[in-house]
């Protein structure tokens, strides 16, 4: 894979879960100790992926269903998360052909981050478990600053710390609120297609200005 010079941008920014990281076995591991602890059936692997981006919120709601109003929801969120935290990498893996991408962006001197709704504190100790992240120039947690995506507030701090002009920038992620974080800021935005995509996800009317299958088409198809 090699960028076009012409179409070379000034820099690259990405989500995490369900684009760079495939984290949704860890994820589902936390939810399903949590459902144990209170002898509730556990989620299924196929059930729990596509609802992995969703965080804390989006997985015990799966979980737990109507039942989790019966329940203090800080009470769970906390045990899933210090689930999570103790557990973070058992399963958590790149997904084929990012590292690849983030070594072109290197070679080419593209600067790249990473712009995610997983809290900061989650994701700092996460990324240290990958050598390929060594390189990234910046990374905006959920709740680094006070807004989060949809929000384009996190990428144009980002583009700040990066130095280049959002418009000049590509996003990439695999959620609705993604490409609405990115296209908000003004950004050229890509659906991660091999993300945490539901089936009932309608990705053409998400207005991205491209979708690509693998890591590797993103310079490929502009």
């Amino acid at each position: 894979m090699t960028i076009n010079i012409q179409n070379k941008p000034q820099g690259v920014l990405f989500d995490l879960d369900g684009t760079l990281l495939d984290t949704a076995n860890d994820l589902g591991e936390a939810l399903n100790f949590v459902l144990r602890k209170y002898n509730l059936p556990i989620v299924e692997r196929e059930t729990y992926r596509p609802v992995a981006s969703d965080g804390a919120l989006g997985l015990l709601n799966l979980g737990f269903k109507e039942q989790l109003i019966d329940f203090d929801y800080d009470v769970l969120r906390h045990e899933f998360l210090n689930y999570y935290q103790e557990n973070i990498a058992n399963h958590t893996c790149l997904y084929s052909g990012v590292k690849e991408l983030l070594s072109q962006l290197n070679t080419e001197n593209v600067p790249w981050g990473i712009v995610t709704n997983k809290p900061e504190g989650l994701t700092k100790q996460l990324l240290p478990y990958f050598p390929e992240f060594q390189k990234c120039v910046v990374m905006v947690g959920g709740d680094t600053l006070t807004t989060r995506k949809p929000d384009p507030e996190p990428l144009f701090y980002a583009c700040e710390q990066m130095n280049v002009d959002p418009k000049q920038c590509l996003y990439v992620g695999d959620a609705l609120r993604d490409i609405e974080a990115g296209n908000n800021a003004g950004m050229q935005t890509y659906i991660a297609k091999w993300g945490y995509i539901k089936s009932t996800d309608n990705i053409e009317q998400w207005h991205a200005d491209f979708i690509i299958k693998t890591p590797q088409e993103l310079f490929s198809i502009r």
